[in-house]
């Protein structure tokens, strides 16, 4: 599965970096520091998850023909094998930030990456359909809790002012692993490229041994000598902490204080109606906007118009890289909404195009344009949906929950999000079965009922603060 460029895979922000925004002086210069070899260090750590991720993504698309053959799967089984892994992905959802709060952010992207390992050598060793469904769910589950605590982590390392950009790149190792899966996949087989998606899981787990732990989930325990010493070593032994480790001090007692008062029924108010149906929506249009089963079935989607299957893909995941390199640089200079409004518009009319070209091949007119159209149409879908729906609304996410219902907002959201994949991702094959055309048409349709949902409802949060966003989105 985002993001302040915080979140996407599954994105969702600590409660503790929403207290200390909350607590702090937004006109304080507090909290600027210099990179650091140790910050850089353990972001790129962090950052093998979110390429774990991107590789589960992009497995299912090239390894399709290959399983179907070897293990004799229908398009039913396989339909099966390519969506379970939402399936785990929902269960990870739940334990993730239970599980993050419990034995610590490195600790959870530890287990989490054996875990994955485990699930990627189950697929590569299968020798039926129950093996290697067993093994994506299990990967599933990783993946699942590590959309979260990836994120989460690297906001809790970095200063205020590195903390956009350092977050931002969680989308673009996701677009990586993305691509890497799709190049790899058009070389080796489906075995050998379980392995090769094993190599992010060991490179964590072995250099999670020489990164530090959250200094913010630290203080949250109160081992203060700990803490002061690991954001020490963060901002540079020259650096002055006393300020930022005041703010997290001054977050973590805002949080003692609301946790308290916090309940799961309180999501359900009147007063946080706008701001759920906003969270929510977005979530939601951005998976049935088709976004999920164009990643997901891509070769599939190339074999039926008669386009290469290994070079289609290729070209169409690595122009995911530069598009999401364009989106970070963008976001802040043009708003979120405008990026979401050009990002819908393009992935609309896009969809329309790919399914004109099938609906020239389904009526034997004009047919022999359907593998251009097919491929313009898909290549500008992707680079339209990367633009903006792809990341931005787990930025919104992130930024229009109070901090009583964050913890329940973000996994309602997350839940959504998963939920709703496994939906496509099942549905998919018989939906190309029952009209190419259709499908891609139907898509265009949610593409466009999402520009009108971003024009009514959707706020512009840049530049504003989150008592001025919570202001305009919680009724009294």
């Amino acid at each position: 599965m985002e993001r302040d460029g915080v979140e996407g895979l599954g994105s969702a922000t600590s409660p503790l970096l929403l207290a200390e925004k909350i607590t702090g002086d937004s006109n304080k210069p507090t909290g600027d520091h210099s990179i650091t070899p140790l910050l850089v260090f353990s972001t790129f750590v962090a950052l093998c998850g979110s390429f774990s991720y991107g590789c589960s993504v992009g497995y299912s698309s090239p390894a399709e023909s290959g399983i179907m053959e070897d293990l004799g799967l229908s398009v039913t089984a396989y339909s099966v094998f390519g969506s379970i892994v939402t399936i785990g992905g929902m269960i990870g959802a739940i334990l993730s930030g239970k599980m993050a709060d419990l034995i610590g952010r490195r600790g959870t992207m530890w287990i989490c990456q054996i875990v994955c390992m485990a699930g990627w050598l189950a697929i590569a060793s299968a020798k039926n359909a129950w093996c290697v469904d067993i093994g994506r769910f299990v990967v599933g589950v990783a993946i699942g809790i590590l959309t979260y605590v990836v994120p989460v982590y690297i906001s809790e390392i970095t200063p205020k002012n590195l903390r956009g950009r350092f977050t931002s790149a969680t989308q673009l190792l996701v677009c990586c692993g993305f691509a890497v899966t799709f190049f790899a996949g058009s070389i080796v087989g489906w075995r050998a490229l379980s392995l090769l998606a094993t190599i992010p899981n060991i490179v964590q787990i072995v250099c999670l041994f020489f990164v530090p732990e959250s200094p913010r989930w630290l203080a949250k325990l109160g081992r203060e000598k700990e803490f002061e010493a690991t954001l020490q070593r963060l901002r540079g032994t020259k650096s002055d902490i006393s300020e930022e480790a005041a703010d997290i001090r001054d977050a973590i007692e805002t949080l003692k204080h609301t946790s308290d008062e916090a309940r799961t029924l309180e999501l359900f108010q009147k007063r946080y109606a706008y701001a759920i149906i906003v969270g929510v929506g977005l979530i939601l249009l951005q998976t049935f906007g088709g976004n999920s089963a164009v990643s997901y079935y891509l070769g599939t989607i190339f074999a039926k118009a008669n386009v290469s299957t290994s070079v289609g893909p290729i070209v169409f995941a690595l122009l995911q890289i530069p598009i999401s390199i364009v989106t970070i640089l963008l976001m802040d200079l043009f708003g979120r909404r405008t990026l979401l409004m050009a990002s819908a518009t393009a992935s609309c009319l896009c969809s329309f195009l790919v399914g004109l070209s099938f609906c020239f091949q389904e009526l034997h007119y004009l047919k022999e344009f359907t593998p251009i159209l097919t491929v313009v149409g898909i290549m500008g879908f992707g680079c339209g949906f990367a633009l903006g729906m792809s990341g931005i609304p787990w930025v919104i996410m992130a930024e229009i929950f109070p901090v009583n219902i964050k913890a329940s907002a973000g996994s309602l959201v997350v839940l959504t999000s998963w939920a709703s994949s496994w939906v496509l991702t099942y549905t998919f094959n018989f939906m190309l079965e029952w009209s190419s055309a259709g499908t891609f048409f139907i898509f265009s349709g949610m593409c466009a009922l999402t520009i009108l949902f971003i024009w009514r409802l959707v706020p512009e949060t840049k530049g504003r603060t989150l008592e001025e966003i919570q202001s305009t989105l919680i009724s009294s």
